[in-house]
């Protein structure tokens, strides 16, 4: 008898259609797994033995053949466990399949008959919806994922025998209830930007960084607080919107790095070690990387230019393009990307050049040396480039503490939410996503704004187009912050501030926009 199941596989962190047909035909007991399957697939057939023994069950003493269409798409993973055991019931004539009629079924089997956790859960619940099926049936530990898909029943279970009993007419199947899950948690947790003490100028840039999205570099001596004010930067990031946290859960279910709706925008932070494939994107089979990892979130890449050159100069079409193409034998596979990164470095090896406190140690060449680790065309897409120095010990043994990350959340969402009426037309979210048409509609400049970046220009000779565009959306940050609709001559020459590393890496303090540069003689 020929049984017949819907299910899926992942692909890349899309859901496949993978329809799985067990036929149990007479001949010498044999199990065959058909339809370029992969060990751990084939593998299946002890823990299908083992898990049918623990129900009542064994394996028919029959020609038992699974295949698994298309069969020219290589299918991994042990999420076949399930269909292919009820199929393999099925085909015997014990269990009657009519209730599971258009139901996706996804799910790995334990010895115990136990249902285990299985990765993509929330995109085999957009494909059942896509392809007009009734549900999904999956294992407990992953029905929160797919429960956040609307339109569609979840059904779930914890061990194999509830199912075997649903279809034996022992125990009724019905769908859960959404509110009966536990999702993931939303707290950003306890690190707050009062713990800072000092640090004005790089205080301002993480503000400027978080309200428009920008990317920000953080330059300076070791042990100053760069990383200590990173990792704060979730403290002040909006919350996000339930369209957001489908998009991020889908990639993290994708590496069975989640067991529910991801709530808390992701903040990753990767290893001077991490490969290129780990970066962007890669393996066997095909998964995210950290660039995608950290999408709607914050991707912190601490000593940046400790990172090999191949990895830094994989981060240029997800800085540029927002997503990431990994092209492989298997196919070509696009992950989403829109992250705000958030790195930190040493001005030079040693970390004490044009410190006050200590003398620098390095040669010139070694100084050469280091800073060539980060090409133009990566710094060039940093919008925020500053030097944070050493604080005294009377600010940092001082008994005021800094400026909450509460009342720093507060401007970011108002400057937000200018951002998302502006540019609702147009399908942005911030500033730092502006395209060169939106930006040149969106960002007008007054007429001392448009004098101030033809001075800059003009000194600074080295600026690119995207240089300049990107100073153009620090500076439309810096007005919404500040409630404007138009961009004022301060808030370019502050933008300029804050790309100084353009032509001086010690000269990165961001230039006050009351102390504007006077006028050139006639």
């Amino acid at each position: 008898m020929l049984a017949v199941l819907e299910s899926c596989a992942l692909w890349g962190i899309d859901a496949l259609p993978i329809t799985v047909e067990v036929d149990a035909s007479f001949g010498l007991p044999k199990y065959t797994v058909v339809g370029l399957a992969h060990a751990s697939v084939k593998e299946g057939s002890t823990r299908i033995s083992a898990a049918l023994g623990c129900v009542g069950q064994s394996m028919p003493h029959a020609r038992v053949t699974v295949n698994l269409a298309p069969a020219d798409v290589r299918k991994q993973g042990a999420a076949f466990d399930l269909p292919i055991a009820l199929g393999v019931l099925a085909a015997d004539k014990a269990v009657d399949l009519s209730p599971l009629r258009d139901l996706l079924v996804m799910g790995e089997l334990g010895l115990d008959g136990t249902l285990r956790q299985v990765r993509g859960a929330l995109s085999a619940g957009m494909l059942a919806r896509e392809r007009g099926l009734r549900g999904v049936l999956l294992p407990r530990a992953s029905a929160a994922e797919a429960a956040a898909v609307d339109g569609i029943e979840v059904y779930a279970a914890e061990h194999f025998g509830e199912i075997v009993a649903a279809l034996t007419d022992k125990q009724p199947l019905t769908p859960i209830d959404p509110r009966e899950l536990t999702w993931s948690s939303a707290d950003a947790g306890t690190a707050d930007l009062s713990d800072v003490r000092g640090q004005m100028v790089a205080r301002r840039a993480l503000e400027v960084a978080v309200a428009g999205g920008h990317n920000v570099l953080m330059v300076g001596p070791p042990g100053i607080g760069k990383t200590m004010l990173a990792r704060r930067i979730p403290s002040v990031l909006p919350p996000m919107t339930r369209d957001e946290a489908l998009e991020v859960t889908r990639i993290h279910s994708a590496v069975g790095a989640t067991n529910g709706l991801v709530r808390a925008r992701p903040f990753r932070s990767a290893h001077h070690t991490v490969s290129v494939a780990a970066m962007v994107g890669g393996g066997q089979p095909v998964r995210p990387g950290e660039v995608s990892l950290a999408h709607r979130g914050v991707l912190f890449l601490d000593e940046l230019p400790e990172l090999s050159r191949p990895v830094l100069e994989s981060l240029r079409q997800p800085l540029e393009d927002r997503e990431v193409t990994v092209s492989r034998a298997q196919g070509t596979f696009t992950f989403p990307s829109s992250f705000l990164l958030a790195a930190s470095a040493n001005p030079c090896p040693c970390g004490w050049l044009g410190s006050p406190d200590r003398n620098c140690t390095c040669s010139p060449s070694a100084i050469a040396r280091y800073r060539e680790r980060l090409s133009g065309p990566l710094l060039d897409r940093i919008d925020l480039q500053v030097f944070v120095p050493n604080v005294s010990l009377h600010d940092m043994r001082g008994a005021s503490p800094g400026e909450p990350s509460s009342a720093v959340r507060e401007r970011v969402l108002s400057a937000r939410d200018r951002q998302r009426a502006r540019l609702a037309d147009h399908g942005l979210r911030t500033n730092a996503e502006l395209t060169p048409r939106v930006l040149r509609e969106t960002c007008s400049l007054t007429g001392d704004a448009e004098k101030a970046l033809v001075r800059l220009y003009e000194t600074r000779r080295t600026m690119t187009g995207r240089a300049i565009d990107r100073l153009i959306k620090v500076a439309r940050t810096i007005a919404d912050l500040d409630g404007d609709e138009a961009i004022s001559a301060g808030c370019i020459y502050e933008a300029a501030g804050f790309r100084a590393l353009d032509n001086d890496p010690q000269a990165a303090a961001p230039v006050d926009r009351r102390r504007l540069p006077p006028e050139p003689a006639a």
